[in-house]
């Protein structure tokens, strides 16, 4: 068994892989949940569908990656195939395609060319359940599953990301699929070694355990093995004796030191936030999208929450994205980049005063009071995560009177790829709500109060009013 010790240093070094680096300095990206479901109004199709209604007459692919970069989305994901089975590509192992539809268009290639003109990255979904092939629920759909990888692995171009979840039902002769993950993952590894790929299992990156948006209180992307068994371990067990296999991703506590000391072992598996901007994921015409405050909390809560967010957005069925969710998504890019568009942080004065091996504060002084907003915190992941709990204390002004000369504003727990601190403050007047106030302060420090080594900040990003 191992030493309490010996495991905390070794937690302290899990480190990502270069593919994980990459996909987290993505932060943001599209889903596009399009096929028959969009022309039945269904959120799950049956397999039973006629390819001939799928018929989007104005499909404008250019359209959809415009919209997406509008918003600071950095790369677009593709239902290539859902649980109905029909596939957006013309496979060479199923009629149930675009094949048979009344447009016959390629719809996997031209989304990936769109992507590439768009200079944004691209990657697919291959739902592994499949209720239109009559292989499922046989050994034999492992096989016709690969296949129809390959296909999308070999003729689109260089993809980011693979994703597949873990949907599963019963095939024709009753019986419910097992799915050889590990040897779709081989597959990927080796036609597309720079894809990350995403499964409740790891390797690469994993459900959030939600789909409304928000991460946990403390998000970590070192994780038991037990969570995410496709996953590299880097430690050796942890000191106690215990059981993890009750694990699921929708655990409001993964990751944390209670459970990290019953573990097998940890590896690196970060989460991802999934949500659509409608509240179901294919078009339906009832629909309208979240308000830009909902889109905006969400920002702040996954992206600012060390995790990635994957935001759907459904094409109509005339193969375009509406406009609606187009004038939505370009609301949300303004706000973000408005939002990060005044730092101040060269502005400032920076020192560090080391408390202990595993705990620091990071002094910010001002020559006058200003106006602030956020805090950007990040971790070098490169040496691996390992900040449990910090605190930002700062002085407060009220005008230009200094009212307190120090006070906790900002309480946190993990960091990680990124933290964003809001420090506005609602305020209401006897009859309205008003614009949030910012924090006005000449002084400010971030104090690493508990972490599992030595805590490998990268710059302070701090951000006044614009």
């Amino acid at each position: 068994m191992y030493d309490f010790e010996q495991f905390l240093q070794e937690a302290s070094n899990v480190k990502p892989s270069e593919r994980q680096l990459r996909w987290f300095d993505m932060e943001m990206y599209a889903f596009i949940h399009f096929g028959v479901n969009t022309y039945t109004n269904r959120e799950w199709g049956d397999g039973k569908e006629d390819p001939a209604i799928f018929d989007p007459v104005k499909f404008d692919p250019d359209q959809w990656v415009e919209a997406v970069k509008s918003a600071g989305m950095k790369g677009l994901i593709l239902t290539a195939k859902h649980h109905d089975g029909f596939c957006l590509w013309p496979s060479a192992y199923t009629e149930h395609c675009v094949k048979n539809a009344s447009v016959k268009t390629d719809i996997v290639g031209a989304v990936s060319s769109a992507c590439r003109r768009g200079r944004i990255k691209f990657g697919v979904y291959l739902s592994p359940w499949d209720r239109n092939c009559p292989l499922y629920g046989s050994d034999a759909y492992n096989d016709y599953y690969c296949h129809q990888l390959e296909e999308l692995l070999t003729s689109y171009g260089e993809l980011f990301t693979v994703w597949f979840d873990g949907a599963c039902g019963e095939g024709p002769n009753g019986k419910k699929q097992v799915y050889d993950f590990p040897r779709y993952i081989r597959l990927i590894r080796e036609l597309q070694p720079h894809a990350v790929i995403f499964n409740d299992h790891g390797p690469d990156f994993r459900w959030v355990g939600n789909e409304s948006g928000s991460s946990r209180h403390a998000e970590w992307a070192v994780v038991p093995s037990e969570l995410c068994d496709f996953a590299d371990i880097q430690t050796g067990p942890g000191p106690l004796s215990g059981d993890l296999s009750y694990m699921y991703n929708s655990d409001p506590d993964i990751g944390s030191l209670p459970n990290i000391l019953y573990s097998k072992g940890l590896v690196f598996c970060p989460s991802e936030t999934d949500m659509s901007i409608h509240p179901g994921w294919f078009y339906h015409p009832d629909e309208e999208p979240h308000s830009l405050e909902r889109l905006w909390d969400t920002y702040l809560r996954t992206v600012g929450g060390n995790t990635c967010l994957n935001l759907n957005i459904p094409p109509t069925p005339e193969g375009l994205l509406d406009e609606k969710d187009v004038k939505r998504l370009k609301e949300f890019g303004e706000k973000i980049r408005l939002s990060f568009s005044n730092e101040v942080s060269k502005e400032a004065r920076i020192h560090e005063q080391i408390i202990s091996p595993t705990q620091k504060t990071i002094c910010i002084c001002f020559d006058h009071p200003v106006d602030l907003t956020y805090v950007t915190l990040q971790e070098n992941l490169q040496s691996g995560q390992r900040v449990e709990n910090f605190q930002l204390r700062a002085s407060l002004y009220r005008g230009d009177e200094k009212v307190s000369e120090k006070t906790t504003v900002y309480q946190g727990t993990t960091i990680g790829h990124k933290k964003i601190c809001p420090l506005l403050r609602k305020r209401r007047n006897r009859t309205t709500d008003t614009e949030p106030l910012a924090l006005r302060t000449d002084y400010l420090e971030i104090a690493i109060t508990a972490s599992r080594g030595e805590a490998d900040l990268l710059p302070v990003r701090i951000w006044a009013k614009p």
